[in-house]
């Protein structure tokens, strides 16, 4: 018996269906039992597989808001994961850019990762792209709109930066195995001569600051004699024209997987400004 194919007006002006006899039902005992055709509109079929076909929501923010994530110096994507969890829990298309930190120089790694979380963000046609970024990535963000304008930029929130340099660098970049660990970019990153951020320009664009003033790290916090967070002085993450300064009981490496501090990032890319205990 064959398969029968009809083409009849839906109820919902505009829609046609298309009703057909599945191909599990051509037992002619079980086809007396039907009813008829078993009608499927085609709107529906397209409905159904944009709720199961789907790889991300339908609609990522109440405002169309994006948020780049770009981990730090020897780190990877993975860092940023519990971050870009949350940001997506709160509606907002996330792109956790993974760049190769290690091999390549502050002026190229800026030009491979931003590029890349714009592409995300504008192909999903976002009116405003925010930045949440550990350490380096914040260098990164600061190099690329030194050069380049995001017109649809939001806010950014900078974690633990090393906006002034960091001391870390002076003291142990000479060390064997530091280059091997850190590379080229790890190598701009102190208060010398070489240093990217010192050459950069005060902030013109709405950013927020978390610092850590803890430290797990006994052999580099031996290059400070102030608060900081194992690789950078709380006072070096601070940048001019910065919209917002907090200080968190944080360490360097794990200052962005803290729920408070996850819960800071959100207030200021919705508020521009940091939650205060009163």
């Amino acid at each position: 018996m064959k398969e029968r194919t009809y083409r009849q007006q839906c109820t919902t002006p505009g829609c046609y269906c298309v009703a057909k006899t599945p191909a599990y039902f051509k037992r002619p005992s079980l086809l007396k039992q039907l009813p008829g055709p078993l009608p499927l509109c085609l709107g529906s079929l397209l409905a159904i597989f944009a709720v199961f076909g789907q790889t991300e929501p339908a609609h990522p923010s109440p405002a169309g808001q994006c948020v780049i994530l770009l981990h730090g110096l020897a780190r990877t994507s993975a860092s940023m994961s519990t971050m870009a969890e949350r940001l997506q829990d709160e509606g907002y298309s996330v792109i956790n850019v993974d760049y190769p930190s290690r091999h390549k120089k502050i002026e190229e790694l800026a030009d491979i990762a931003v590029p890349e979380g714009l592409d995300y963000c504008r192909r999903r046609a976002a009116e405003q792209i925010h930045f949440v970024t550990h350490s380096l990535g914040g260098i990164l963000v600061r190099y690329y709109l030194e050069n380049n304008e995001i017109d649809e930029l939001g806010r950014v929130v900078m974690l633990a930066p090393p906006n002034q340099g960091s001391r870390v660098v002076d003291e142990f970049s000479h060390m064997p195995g530091y280059a091997l660990l850190n590379g080229p970019a790890g190598k701009q990153l102190g208060k010398g001569e070489n240093s990217i951020p010192l050459k950069l320009g005060p902030a013109d664009f709405e950013v927020g600051i978390i610092a850590g003033d803890r430290t797990i790290n006994l052999i580099l916090s031996t290059a400070f004699d102030e608060p900081n967070d194992g690789k950078v002085a709380v006072h070096d993450t601070r940048l001019e024209g910065m919209k917002d300064f907090l200080v968190v009981h944080r360490s360097h490496p794990f200052i962005m997987q803290g729920g408070e501090v996850i819960d800071q990032a959100l207030h200021f890319l919705e508020q521009g400004f940091f939650l205060r205990q009163e």
